[in-house]
């Protein structure tokens, strides 16, 4: 889901995607990401970004991946992967429009929310991804 840029949130020179930097999963989707995909976006922990300057918020942080444009439009979850992938370019371009395109996009939606509910239990999951946000260590609450 987009939602509109905040008022008052600067234009941005290169978007960027924010994740759960406690969360083993997905940092290494993002050191994936990073290897594979040209994102051409810069990456960020939530627990290390200023999420009222991104106009976003940490709860919105702790639920799923963010993707803020260039204009301060804030997409999560699916959305976000498919802009990122949207933005990359190259071969990932295709991928990531159709996957904004209903209905791939309904079930890209499933996958992704199934995926986050059970990141704990994946590749690279560690028991911080199971906690609730306020029992993660490093984040406040």
């Amino acid at each position: 889901m987009t939602r509109p840029a905040a008022t008052g949130v600067a234009r941005r020179e290169r978007p960027v995607l924010v994740y759960d930097g406690d969360c083993g999963f997905c940092t290494s989707s993002v050191r994936f990401i990073e290897r594979y995909v040209p994102a051409r976006a810069e990456i960020v922990a939530f627990q290390f970004a200023d999420l009222g300057e991104l106009g976003t918020t940490v709860e919105r942080a702790e639920h799923e991946v963010l993707w803020i444009d260039r204009a301060g439009r804030v997409s999560g979850g699916a959305e976000a992967v498919g802009r990122l992938l949207t933005a990359a370019g190259g071969p990932w371009r295709a991928l990531g429009v159709v996957m904004r395109v209903a209905p791939v996009s309904w079930a890209a939606h499933a996958a992704y929310r199934l995926i986050a509910r059970n990141r704990h239990r994946l590749p690279g999951g560690t028991a911080a991804c199971a906690l609730p946000p306020s029992g993660r260590p490093g984040t406040r609450g």
